[in-house]
């Protein structure tokens, strides 16, 4: 299965809870860092939404915590787009650990395209849809 790196980086010592692991609020946000680069490859830019005033909103994310990590240790998530439709977009991210490739985490989410002078779902553009597919076949592949 082809992922697309999304994120690099690393466990900082105030990202850890009073277990000594990376709190889940910090999972969480290095997810939300890997979905604006899918969102760019996929050219929902921030350039795109500000000139046609759209936006992007989660409706759903699970998230599955496989393996605790501390300060210092180096990041990687990889995404992949597992279905779009006309107005959402289905994917996946997996969090690993850079030095060992041991899974840490992973995410589905589901986003929706937003209208945001009329605040409801509108229907994701033809070209961004197009690029969802492509990445999907590549995915199969």
């Amino acid at each position: 299965m082809s992922m697309l790196e999304t994120y690099r980086g690393v466990v900082y010592p105030y990202q850890l809870d009073h277990m000594g692991h990376m709190n889940v609020q910090w999972y969480a946000a290095k997810f939300d860092e890997a979905t604006w680069q899918l969102f760019t490859i996929i050219g929902l830019t921030s350039q795109y939404m500000s000139v046609n005033n759209r936006g992007m909103a989660a409706l759903k994310q699970i998230t599955n915590y496989r393996l605790e990590v501390f300060a210092g240790d180096p990041l990687l998530v990889k995404s992949q787009i597992i279905e779009v439709r006309n107005k959402s977009i289905r994917f996946l991210h997996v969090m690993y650990r850079v030095d060992s490739m041991q899974e840490v985490a992973n995410s589905e989410l589901v986003g929706v395209h937003l209208d945001r002078n009329l605040h409801k779902s509108c229907s994701l553009p033809s070209v961004i849809r197009e690029q969802c597919e492509k990445l999907i076949q590549s995915s199969t592949e």
